[in-house]
């Protein structure tokens, strides 16, 4: 086999969770915590007794309890490019929820970087995508580390929040069923699939579908969104990103859908960094006034 054939193969075993015979170590924390904020690895159940998902939990001093802020990445359809993942942090994101009282956790789902295993929220090809089935793998994977989350001494069982992004923020649009006992608030940046269809800017596999979708998941929310999009993001654009929300609350959503000013040279990528984070502020803070607890106070 060419070398190049054998690197693409063992990359693809990897993403697959080929190393099966390796003994996987218990749930829970992994190492001591460090810096910043408390960072420490986590890993936590994914469903049906796949392969832990390895996580990055953040919280404030003391011993909580805490609500709890899961932050969902997003995807790629390739497969190449999941496997070379690194694990999803989202610091500056987390740093600010930290800031307010919030625990927060980033799992790295199934079929991505150093979780590996089946790619559960895969949406199928372009012109066939099933796109409310694959929002659903997300949200079960979702639901399987808050689950295991809020068994933890340290986390509240209500006033949870989640926020996701992209891949991960479509799934957060199938988790608006949930017991809003338990889900306090959604926050979405651009939630959706088939982005950049074929690589290229503002395409997006079979739009129609996303939508008819968007309104799948509406009829059964009960969570209210706040559904965010940079003015310049070439994967869900403002003008599709209103269609996707216009559709989720005819069907009887709750969704508070606004425009954030244009971000770099790509919006899609806005909650990833310390500048973005800081653009979107003024809305996070809004949309988690009514529902976060009180601020840390720095020592």
């Amino acid at each position: 086999m060419h070398p190049a054939n054998v690197l693409i193969a063992a990359v693809v075993l990897a993403a697959l969770g080929a190393s099966t015979g390796a003994a996987q170590p218990g749930l829970g924390a992994q190492r001591a915590e460090g810096e910043p904020n408390r960072l420490q690895q986590w890993l936590v159940p994914s469903p049906d007794f796949g392969p832990p998902q390895r996580a990055v939990l953040f919280r404030p001093p003391g011993d909580g309890p805490f609500p709890l802020a899961l932050i969902a990445h997003a995807t790629t359809q390739n497969v190449l490019r999941r496997a070379q993942m690194p694990q999803p942090e989202y610091r500056a994101l987390a740093a600010w929820l930290v800031a307010r009282g919030f625990a927060v956790l980033v799992p790295e789902r199934p079929g991505h970087g150093a979780t590996g295993g089946k790619y559960l929220e895969d949406q199928g090809g372009c012109d066939e995508a099933d796109y409310a089935k694959s929002g659903r793998a997300t949200a079960d994977v979702m639901a399987a580390a808050m689950g295991f989350m809020r068994r933890q001494p340290f986390i509240r069982t209500d006033g949870m929040v989640v926020i996701g992004h992209s891949a991960g923020g479509w799934g957060a649009l199938a988790l608006a069923d949930e017991d809003p006992k338990h889900i306090a608030a959604i926050i979405t940046f651009a939630p959706g699939r088939g982005g950049h269809a074929n690589d290229f800017p503002d395409q997006v596999c079979a739009p129609h579908t996303l939508i008819a979708a968007a309104a799948e998941f509406g009829k059964t929310a009960r969570v209210p969104v706040t559904w965010l999009v940079a003015a310049n993001d070439s994967y869900f654009s403002p003008a599709l990103s209103r269609r996707l929300a216009d559709a989720f609350r005819n069907a009887g959503g709750k969704a508070d859908f606004r425009v954030l000013g244009a971000y770099g040279s790509e919006g899609h990528w806005l909650p990833e960094t310390e500048a973005g984070v800081t653009s979107a502020a003024a809305e996070l803070d809004r949309a988690l006034k009514p529902r976060s607890p009180n601020p840390v106070k720095k020592r």
